[in-house]
């Protein structure tokens, strides 16, 4: 359906706040609440007395202020971060699962700079030992996401037109 196409919502500074549905970006537009800065192109969404253009990008009226975002830490998030490829094999194939880097049995916590992507092999390879001592190495060193780098990555780009406001361009 045609109102469920995502669209980028934008602070009034144009920052990057989330998405939402069009339906949702079109309910606000009509209470005045946000004004549109892109539309799918030709697309439009007919009333029984009027026709609005589908929007693609909508910027808030006023400015909210929004405290610091933190990515949700979660088993699908620190797989979608490592784009669904195991950090000490490369492999994207099969069933994945969450390695902590330093094992909680030795004071390894549940952050995002100590948990990892790893195919089922790897991490039983690994066991309940450091990647050191178990002589494997990581891709790259594990870090938090921002959130518009959750924007950029997890959610998806919807529309080429996203991509400025998302600093891609």
């Amino acid at each position: 359906m045609i109102t469920d196409s995502r669209v980028l919502v934008l602070n009034q500074n144009y920052e990057p706040l989330s998405v939402c549905s069009a339906r949702r970006a079109l309910i606000m537009q009509l209470l005045g609440k946000v004004e549109i800065v892109e539309t799918y192109d030709g697309i439009r969404v007919h009333s029984i007395y009027s026709s609005m253009a589908l929007p693609s990008i909508v910027k808030l009226g006023a400015y909210v202020r929004v405290p610091f975002k933190k990515v949700l830490l979660s088993r699908k998030n620190i797989i979608k971060r490592d784009h669904h490829v195991c950090q000490y094999c490369r492999d994207s194939k099969g069933p994945m699962t969450v390695d902590h880097i330093v094992p909680k049995s030795f004071g390894g916590k549940d952050t995002w700079e100590n948990m990892v992507c790893a195919c089922e092999k790897c991490n039983n390879k690994k066991g309940n030992r450091s990647p050191e001592r178990a002589e494997m190495k990581l891709l790259r060193i594990p870090k938090r996401p921002s959130h518009i780098t959750f924007i950029q990555s997890f959610i998806g780009i919807s529309d080429k037109r996203w991509r400025p406001y998302l600093f891609l361009d």
